[in-house]
C-alpha cells in the first residue's frame, strides 16, 4: 500500500494527542520501556499492523535488542530469549489482546503477579489497550510502513 485512506496525523488533533500521551505514559511507566516495547511489538504482530510492527522493532534495535532476539517474538512460548518477567507480560498482553474472543486472563493473571505489582498491572494494561488503539486505527486507514520513517517514528 502507499497511500493511507485519509491523512490521520492531521484530522482530529485532540485525539491524536490524547493518544500520543498515554502512549508516551506506558512508555514511562515503572514496567521499563523494554516491556513496554515487547509488548507493542507483540500485539501489533497478532493484529497484523505493519506499519506499528515496524515502529516498535526498530525502537527495540535502538535500544540495544538483538533483532535475533526481536524476530523470536511472535514465538515467545518457544524463544530462549526471553526471561520469566518478560514472558508472563508477552502473555498477559496476548490474553488481553484476545478479549473479548477468548479470556485467558484467568490463567495469565498469577504468573503475571510473580513478576508485576498492582500498579505495574494496571500499566500493562494501559499499554495493551494503547497499542491495540494504534493497531485498530492504522490497520482500518490504512497506513502505509513508512519506507524512510519521520524522526521520532
Amino acid at each position: 500500500m502507499s497511500k493511507a485512506r485519509i491523512p490521520l496525523y492531521s484530522l482530529a488533533p485532540q485525539g491524536l494527542q490524547a493518544m500520543i500521551a498515554l502512549s508516551q505514559a506506558a512508555k514511562g511507566s515503572s514496567l521499563g520501556e523494554r516491556i513496554v516495547e515487547l509488548v507493542n511489538l507483540r500485539v501489533s504482530q497478532v493484529n497484523g499492523c505493519g506499519v506499528c510492527v515496524d515502529m516498535h522493532w526498530r525502537d527495540l534495535v535502538r535500544q540495544g535488542a538483538d533483532p535475533r532476539h526481536l524476530n523470536t517474538v511472535a514465538a515467545w512460548r518457544e524463544s530462549p530469549f526471553f526471561d520469566a518477567r518478560e514472558r508472563a507480560a508477552l502473555r498477559w498482553a496476548d490474553a488481553l489482546n484476545a478479549l473479548p474472543h477468548r479470556d485467558d486472563t484467568d490463567a495469565a493473571y498469577g504468573e503475571l503477579r510473580e513478576h508485576f505489582n498492582e500498579t505495574q498491572v494496571a500499566e500493562l494494561g494501559y499499554a495493551v489497550a494503547v497499542i491495540r488503539g494504534w493497531n485498530v486505527i492504522n490497520l482500518s486507514l490504512r497506513s502505509p510502513i513508512p519506507v524512510n520513517p519521520p524522526p521520532g517514528m
